[in-house]
């Protein structure tokens, strides 16, 4: 009996010691999922989604941000995946509208780390990608002290 209470304990103890190392990883399925060409996102499309997560992405070493770094709490898993094609002559134009001090993670199909807290303004972030390779784009909302909130993605091709 005292063998199996504390083998309970251990893998409780090791699995919350898991879950507090927990990270963004693009290779879990992301919650949403869309898929679009720069012609589709010519004009603006909006998703909604709660900001916010329980991971911390100061203890996540392995993501390294070509743009900003900073702080911000994010889920492990991606908000949004889009399968984006025919991409080479647009900009894509990524921004967040919320109702609390927002942060934007995104992965793109080269393997590449984009983080921004508040280049959109009002607390929100915005990230513009030149030339996007075609391939997935995982997309994390989170904020930036750890609350939740109402907030929209919006995507758009120029």
């Amino acid at each position: 009996m005292k063998v199996a209470i504390l083998c309970a304990a251990v893998a409780t103890s090791v699995m919350s010691a898991a879950a507090a190392q927990a990270c963004p990883d693009w290779n879990l399925s992301a919650a949403a999922q869309y898929s679009g060409s720069g012609d589709y996102f010519y004009q603006p499309r909006a998703y909604s989604v709660i900001a916010g997560g329980e991971f911390p992405l100061a203890k996540c070493p392995h993501i390294r941000p070509t743009t900003d770094i900073g702080p911000g709490f994010f889920t492990d898993r991606p908000d949004f995946r889009f399968e984006i094609f025919g991409m080479s002559r647009y900009e894509l134009h990524i921004r967040i509208n919320s109702e609390c001090d927002a942060a934007l993670l995104i992965n793109t199909a080269s393997a590449t780390w984009y983080y921004d807290d508040d280049d959109n303004g009002n607390l929100d972030p915005r990230i513009v990608l030149t030339n996007p390779a075609d391939g997935f784009l995982d997309i994390w909302v989170g904020t930036y002290g750890g609350e939740y909130c109402d907030a929209v993605l919006e995507l758009e091709s120029f």
